[in-house]
């Protein structure tokens, strides 16, 4: 129930509605890459819980290359009866000539950060330049970041990310958890054995081998309940995986590029970073980072040593 209605998602890039308000000190709270694919690596567990304190283990990572993201505007926020609403933003003075692919009709505002003297919210707009990677695409992605503190100090920081690049390692250190916003992969219009695991009946039942057999009581209502499993879209829908465990920030992409390059991708060419596990969404996919909401505890603060990273060929030759 978790994840109904399981329809398409809007966009390839995800939106986030709320971001984390517990932290005290002025910070950005997000950042994006693009999903590189996955190699494995061997490191020192470090986890004081863990069975293998201590010892050298196997480790499936996802590789997600992360390009210096460029501020857009500076968006203010009034409070209203139905949330916050925009009342004005501040736009960069230095803009990409790709930009114009997202936003044809740029219009440069007369409007200075000081016309805004009452405010409840700020959010820094920012896009992507996926031109420095080799995906083979100019288009920027635009979207909000929040940031955290008073709105005092979000106003003061928003002020001075305006004029400059925002590299991951300004966001996310080595050992930190991150909650994982993406759009899985798409698989299409598919029937109820493979999007929910009904059972294949007996070659003898009526009528149907594939369907969800008999509904019972589940048709009384003189229509069918939306709970049944039925044929429909499966996969393209926004998701959220929580504390994913960052192992590595890098800025060498030597160290990871695979012999032949990774599979649907190519080579990394921009500062990177190596998440413990899979998230969704294919390789080239945008994966936005957030800090998390509850982190795991039972996860250290420190990355663990990094004994081994397999760059051998994942061409399976």
């Amino acid at each position: 129930m978790q994840y109904w209605p399981r329809k398409r998602a809007r966009r390839q890039h995800t939106r986030i509605r709320s971001w984390q308000r517990a932290l005290k000190d002025a910070q950005l709270l997000g950042f994006a890459g693009y999903k590189v694919g996955m190699t494995h690596v061997i490191m020192t567990d470090n986890r004081k819980q863990s069975t293998t304190k201590n010892e050298d283990i196997f480790c499936p990572v996802t590789v997600i290359e992360c390009p210096p993201i460029k501020p857009l505007s500076l968006r203010f926020f009034r409070k209203r009866h139905n949330g916050f609403n925009v009342i004005g933003e501040v736009l960069s003075e230095h803009i990409d000539k790709e930009l114009e692919r997202a936003l044809p009709h740029i219009k440069k505002h007369s409007k200075k950060i000081d016309d805004f003297k009452e405010f409840d919210d700020v959010r820094l707009v920012v896009y992507t330049q996926p031109k420095l990677t080799g995906i083979g695409k100019k288009k920027p992605e635009i979207f909000e970041l929040g940031l955290s503190g008073s709105k005092e100090q979000k106003l003061a920081l928003g002020q001075q990310l305006l004029s400059k690049e925002i590299k991951i390692s300004d966001v996310f250190k080595e050992g930190q958890q991150s909650d994982i916003h993406a759009v899985t992969k798409g698989k299409g219009f598919q029937g109820p054995v493979k999007r929910f695991g009904v059972s294949i009946r007996s070659h003898k039942s009526e009528k149907t081998k594939r369907g969800p057999g008999s509904l019972g009581a589940w048709n009384a209502q003189g229509h069918m309940m939306y709970r049944v499993a039925h044929a429909g879209q499966m996969g393209y829908h926004t998701r959220t995986e929580y504390n994913k465990w960052i192992l590595k920030i890098g800025e060498k992409p030597e160290e990871i590029n695979v012999k032949g390059g990774f599979l649907r991708y190519g080579v990394v060419k921009n500062p990177y970073i190596l998440v413990k596990g899979s998230i969704p969404g294919p390789s080239k996919r945008l994966i936005k980072l957030t800090v998390p909401w509850r982190a795991d505890k039972g996860i250290p603060s420190e990355a663990p040593a990094l004994q081994y990273i397999s760059i051998a060929s994942k061409q399976g030759k």
